[in-house]
């Protein structure tokens, strides 16, 4: 089989499409044939050197992508035998593993292949994992909850999903609709504006333009629940802005900057930041979260295309390389690997 892989850390040139052989689904694992293979920013993070917990990448030849979609061609011993043929989408494929989804076959733990609906394209199931799962967490850790989003979970929340064109925001939109909140979310140009709207936020502000606490106040007037937060260090400001009482900072990304809080007037609110990993947040959080993904795509909640405020980028499998470089210059969307 086709697969690409490095040994060593460095930048996209260390990515080589090589042959492999076909493997085996060991106990309690898949044999999955890949249709797409989804990439995100922790790929080339990783690959460059950094696990996602600050550590090593281990000195072996890694496959990487932590998310994809295909097809069960096999199970190992302790697996039900009725799977095969199933359609899936992969999550944490490359998580303390060697073997992520740019191949063309990977064994992977049965919990990580999950059940996708017919209906439902590879291009969605690839564009699921990480972004989803991550949207989904940040949607609920606010005070009193959900620890599950459902249709009218978050009614009568206000959500502020700040960069509502990356894959995150994106899926953070759909997700809070969904589950009945109304959609604030913040964008720095006018393309990407017409992405959130298409999306579904129901108010985009701009916040290179006026003053983009006022605007949110003036939707929020008593401020936002819940704010999914991908630059905490350089939104803390306006986050402390417009925050309503016990409302709460879920921030997925933001690097080693350094976080600089008001302590007073946080405290007045019962304000919390929370941070957010994918890789290490507790089993039942992670759990609920491909749950309610999965229903959420069921009921049609979760898409992707430049119509839905997602545009793909699509890149053969001995194209690896120029995907990650992709992901890594800020590609505005979702990039994908069409595998098969």
């Amino acid at each position: 089989m086709r697969a690409v892989v490095y040994s060593e850390p460095g930048g996209p040139e260390v990515l080589h499409l090589v042959e492999r052989p076909d493997p085996s689904p060991g106990p309690g694992e898949v044999l999955v044939r890949t249709a797409v293979s989804g990439v995100n920013p922790t790929d080339y993070k990783m690959r460059r050197g950094g696990a996602p917990t600050g550590g090593t990448q281990a000195p072996t030849e890694t496959v990487p992508n932590q998310d994809g979609a295909g097809t069960i061609e096999a199970v190992g011993p302790g697996v039900d035998p009725s799977r095969i043929g199933e359609r899936v989408w992969l999550r944490e494929a490359a998580w303390q593993r060697p073997n992520g989804t740019a191949q063309e076959l990977v064994a992977i733990p049965s919990d990580r292949a999950v059940a996708l609906p017919d209906a439902s394209s590879f291009d969605l199931g690839a564009s699921l994992g990480i972004p989803a799962l991550t949207a989904h967490r940040c949607l609920t850790v606010s005070e009193g909850g959900p620890t599950r989003l459902a249709p009218g979970a978050l009614a009568g929340r206000t959500v502020l999903v700040a960069g509502g064109a990356g894959a995150v925001g994106h899926a953070a939109i759909e997700l809070a609709r969904w589950a009945g909140a109304t959609v604030v979310t913040t964008v720095s140009r006018p393309d990407k504006a017409r992405l959130a709207e298409a999306a579904g936020a129901h108010h985009v502000v701009n916040y290179r333009e006026g003053d983009p606490a006022t605007a949110i106040r003036a939707v929020a007037p008593h401020g936002v629940d819940i704010i999914v937060e991908v630059a905490p260090a350089a939104n803390a400001a306006l986050d402390v802005a417009v925050l309503a009482p016990l409302g709460v900072v879920a921030a997925y990304a933001g690097g080693d900057d350094r976080l600089v809080l008001p302590v007073r007037p946080l405290m007045v609110l019962n304000a919390r930041w929370q941070f957010v990993l994918v890789y290490t947040e507790p089993p039942a959080a992670k759990a609920a979260a491909v749950e309610a993904v999965s229903a959420a795509v069921a009921d049609g909640a979760l898409r992707v295309g430049e119509a839905s405020g997602l545009p793909l980028h699509r890149f053969p499998l001995e194209r690896t390389a120029d995907a990650h470089a992709a992901v890594e210059s800020g590609a505005v969307g979702k990039v994908l690997i069409d595998v098969q």
